[in-house]
C-alpha cells in the first residue's frame, strides 16, 4: 500500500511538472520614426532565469543545431523594404556538446533594431512574425506576433499592436507582448499590464559561473605547468633567497617576496584588462566562432607549439628586458615592481605560448573571461614565491634544474599541437569545407599523441634535450598513459563515439563514413529488416514512425502500445534523453521490442498541403507546416508545449500512466514504461 501510495505522489508530481504550458518569455515592440520615409523598428524580450533564446545566428545544414531566431515580414516589397538583418544585442557564446558546436544565445533580456523603409505614401501597415527556440531543461518553438501602424505614427516613438498568425489585424492594443502560445483574441486576450525591463539585469546565470570557473581552474592548471618550464623554474630560489637574504629582517623579506607575488598578479590581470578593454566584453565571445579567427589562431598555436618543440625561441627585444632590469635597481615597492615585470618578459618564451593559448580558450566565453584567465594563471605563478618566502625551507625539498625542464616544454608543445587542430576544424566545419573531417582529424591527433608517447619513452630526441641513461618512473608512466589513450583514439577511425573527448573532433555525421565504415548512404545498411509502412530506422537502430495515423495504425496490426514521442531536430535535451538514457539495454530493450514509437518533431519545418492547413481552435495559430501541426497537437490534447515529451498510449489512444517529461534516471524513466506496458497487459 505504501509503495502504490508513493508511486501515484510520483505520477502526480510527474504529470504537474510536465503537462503544462510553459511561458518564459515576453515580447514587446515600438516603432521609431527617423525621416519622412525611414523608420527603425525595436523588439525587446525579456526571458525568465534559467532559460536561453538562439539568436539569429546560423548554423551549418549538415547534422542537428539549435533554430536561429527569426523575423518575417507580411508582403515585404509592397510598401516598405526591409534594410538588411536586425541587429542583435550583446549575446553569449557555448559550446554545446551534444549538438557539438558553439550555440549562440540570450540570456535575461535582447534586443533586436530594423530599418526599414516606407515606399508607399499610402496607410501602410507592417506585420511581423518572429519565430524562436527556447530552452532550459527543456525546448520550447515559439512565436510572437507584432503590427505596426505607420499612418498611427504621430509621436516620435510609438508602441506596437499585436496580430495573431495571419489573421486579419483589426486591434490596436498598444504595448502588449505576446508569449507565443494560447494567445486567444488579440482583442481582449491579450491585454495585459505591461511590466517594466531593467536596461541591464545584473542576474548571473549558474552556467555563466561555470565557465568562469572551468576558465580559471585552466588558468591556475597553466600557470602551475608554466612554472615548471626553464624559464620560470630555476626563477624560484634564485629571487626567494634575494628577498630572504638580502632584507635587513625576515619580515621584511617575507613582505617583499609578498609583495614581488602581488605584482605578479597585477601584471598579469592588466594584460587581460588590456585585451578586453581593446576587443570588448563580447567581441571575443563573436570571434570565437568566425572563420578567420579559428584560423588565424590555428597559425599562432602551431607557431608556439613549433617554438616549445625547440625550432627556435619566441623572446621580447632585449632592449626591454635591459630597461626594466636597470628600473628593478631603484629598490623599495617600484624596484620590486620593475623585478615582477623583468620576470613577464625574460620569461615570455616559456610563458608566451602558455598565456597566448589560455587568452584564445578565454575568448570562447567572452565577458570578464580574459581577465579571471590571468588571475588564475599569476595566482599559480606567485605562490611559490610568497610561501618558499614564509617557508625557505621548502627550497631544500625543491628538484634541480635540469633536462626534465626542457621536457615539460616539448610536452606543452605536443598538447599546443593537438589544441591547434580543434580551430582548423571549427573553420572547416562552419565553412562545410570537408577538408577535416572526423577521421582525418582523429589521424592527426593519433600520429600527434603516438610520437609524444615515443617521446616520453625516451625514443625520440628533439633539440635542447640532454641526453640520459634512464626515464623516471613518472616519465614512464606519463609515456604509458599517453600510449593509452593513442591506442583508444584507433577505433574512432572506424565510427566509435569517443566520449573522452567528446567536443574536440568533429561530430560522427561530419566523416567519411558517418554511419561507420562499411555503411554508407545509398549502400550497404547495418540494418536488413524490412519495415513497415512509413517507418524508418531512428537512433539506436529503433524503428520510428514520424507519421501518427501510420503509427497508431501499425500499433493495432502488432498489438502493441504506442509511445509518442514529442521531440525536435534541435531539441538538446531530447538527444541526450536518447544518448544517456535510451541507450540503456533495459530501456532500449522496451523500445525495441515492447512498444511502437512515433516520434512528432515540433520543429519539422516543412509546409503541409493548402487543403490541409488551418488555424488552431486551441491558440488560434495558422498551422502551415507539419511541425506546427504536431506543436499544436500536443497542447491541444496533453496541455503541455515543452519537449521532450512522452505519452504512452494503447491501439485506442488513451492515456496508460500520466506523460513523462525530461529526466536524467534511467530507473525512473524504466519504472515509468513499466508502468505503462503492466496498465496496458490488463
Amino acid at each position: 500500500m505504501k509503495y502504490n501510495l508513493l508511486l501515484i505522489i510520483f505520477w502526480v508530481c510527474t504529470l504537474s511538472s510536465t503537462a503544462q504550458i510553459l511561458e518564459p518569455t515576453r515580447w514587446e515592440a515600438t516603432i521609431a520614426k527617423e525621416s519622412d520615409t525611414e523608420y527603425t523598428l525595436t523588439y525587446t524580450v525579456t526571458i525568465e532565469k534559467d532559460w536561453h533564446v538562439y539568436s539569429q545566428h546560423e548554423y551549418p545544414e549538415d547534422g542537428i543545431a539549435p533554430i536561429p531566431l527569426t523575423f518575417e515580414y507580411v508582403a515585404e516589397g509592397e510598401g516598405y523594404t526591409v534594410e538588411g538583418k536586425a541587429a542583435e544585442s550583446a549575446s553569449k557564446t557555448s559550446y554545446n556538446d551534444i549538438f557539438e558546436l558553439d550555440e549562440v544565445y540570450f540570456v535575461d533580456q535582447a534586443v533586436f533594431t530594423q530599418k526599414i523603409q516606407v515606399k508607399n505614401p499610402n496607410p501602410t501597415q507592417i506585420k511581423v512574425a518572429i519565430a524562436y527556440q527556447v530552452c532550459k531543461d527543456v525546448c520550447l518553438n515559439e512565436n510572437a506576433y507584432f503590427i505596426f501602424d505607420i499612418p498611427a505614427l504621430k509621436a516620435s516613438t510609438v508602441e506596437a499592436a499585436v496580430f495573431e498568425g495571419n489573421a486579419a489585424a483589426t486591434s490596436q492594443i498598444p504595448g502588449i507582448a505576446v508569449p507565443g502560445i494560447v494567445l486567444g483574441n488579440t482583442g481582449v486576450d491579450t491585454k495585459e499590464e505591461e511590466t517594466s525591463i531593467p536596461e541591464e539585469s545584473t542576474a548571473e546565470k549558474p552556467a555563466e559561473n561555470d565557465g568562469l570557473w572551468s576558465i580559471f581552474i585552466l588558468a591556475f592548471l597553466s600557470g602551475f605547468i608554466a612554472l615548471l618550464t626553464p624559464c620560470v623554474f630555476p626563477m624560484i630560489p634564485m629571487t626567494v633567497s634575494f628577498f630572504t637574504k638580502q632584507s635587513k629582517t625576515r619580515a621584511i623579506g617575507i613582505r617583499n617576496a609578498i609583495v614581488y607575488g602581488i605584482f605578479i598578479i597585477v601584471i598579469y590581470v592588466a594584460l587581460g584588462s588590456v585585451v578586453t578593454a581593446i576587443f570588448g566584453a563580447d567581441a571575443l565571445n563573436a570571434l570565437s566562432t568566425n572563420v578567420w579567427f579559428n584560423l588565424i589562431f590555428f597559425t599562432i598555436l602551431v607557431f608556439f607549439a613549433f617554438s616549445f618543440l625547440g625550432a627556435f625561441e619566441i623572446m621580447l627585444p632585449n632592449s626591454w628586458a635591459n630597461k626594466v632590469d636597470r628600473q628593478a635597481d631603484r629598490g623599495g615597492i617600484l624596484g620590486i615592481f620593475f623585478m615582477a615585470l623583468a620576470l613577464a618578459i625574460v620569461s615570455f618564451s616559456c610563458t608566451g605560448p602558455v598565456v597566448g593559448t589560455l587568452l584564445v580558450e578565454a575568448a570562447s566565453k567572452g565577458g570578464i573571461a580574459p581577465i579571471v584567465g590571468m588571475f588564475g594563471f599569476s595566482l599559480a605563478i606567485a605562490l611559490p614565491f610568497a610561501l618558499f618566502a614564509l617557508f625557505p625551507g621548502w627550497l631544500n625539498s625543491l628538484p634541480k634544474s635540469g633536462g626534465w625542464l626542457n621536457s615539460v616544454k616539448v610536452v606543452l608543445g605536443f598538447l599546443e599541437l593537438a589544441f591547434a587542430f580543434k580551430f582548423l576544424s571549427n573553420a572547416d566545419l562552419v565553412l562545410q569545407l570537408h577538408w577535416l573531417e572526423r577521421e582525418t582529424f582523429l589521424a592527426i591527433w593519433i600520429a600527434i599523441f603516438g610520437t609524444l608517447g615515443l617521446y616520453l619513452l625516451g625514443k625520440i630526441k628533439l633539440p635542447h634535450d640532454s641526453s640520459v641513461d634512464h626515464i623516471s618512473v613518472g616519465r614512464l608512466t606519463m609515456g604509458l598513459v599517453t600510449i593509452a589513450f593513442t591506442v583508444y583514439l584507433i577505433p574512432g577511425l572506424w565510427g566509435a563515439p569517443l566520449q573522452l573527448i567528446s567536443g574536440f573532433p568533429p561530430p560522427l555525421q561530419y566523416s567519411e563514413s558517418p554511419y561507420g565504415v562499411g555503411n554508407r548512404k545509398g549502400g550497404v545498411s547495418v540494418h536488413t529488416t524490412e519495415l513497415p509502412d512509413g517507418a524508418k530506422y531512428g537512433t539506436h537502430g529503433i524503428i520510428t514512425f514520424t507519421d501518427y495515423d501510420k503509427g497508431l495504425a501499425y500499433a493495432k496490426t502488432v498489438e502493441k502500445p504506442v509511445l509518442i514521442d514529442f521531440t525536435g531536430h534541435a531539441c538538446v535535451n531530447c538527444r541526450k534523453m536518447e544518448e544517456r538514457v535510451w541507450i540503456d539495454p533495459a530501456v532500449l530493450a522496451h523500445l525495441k521490442n515492447d512498444i511502437v514509437l512515433i516520434s512528432l518533431y515540433v520543429d519539422y519545418k516543412k509546409e503541409l498541403p493548402l487543403s490541409e492547413q488551418y488555424v488552431s481552435e486551441t491558440t488560434g495559430k495558422k498551422i502551415k507546416t507539419i511541425g506546427n501541426k504536431w506543436s499544436d497537437f500536443q497542447i491541444t490534447r496533453y496541455k503541455a508545449n515543452a519537449q521532450p515529451f512522452y505519452v504512452l498510449v494503447d491501439s485506442e489512444e488513451k492515456e496508460l500512466n500520466p506523460p513523462m517529461g525530461y529526466t536524467t534516471s534511467v530507473t525512473t524513466y524504466t519504472e515509468w514504461l513499466k508502468t505503462g506496458l503492466t496498465e496496458y497487459h490488463k
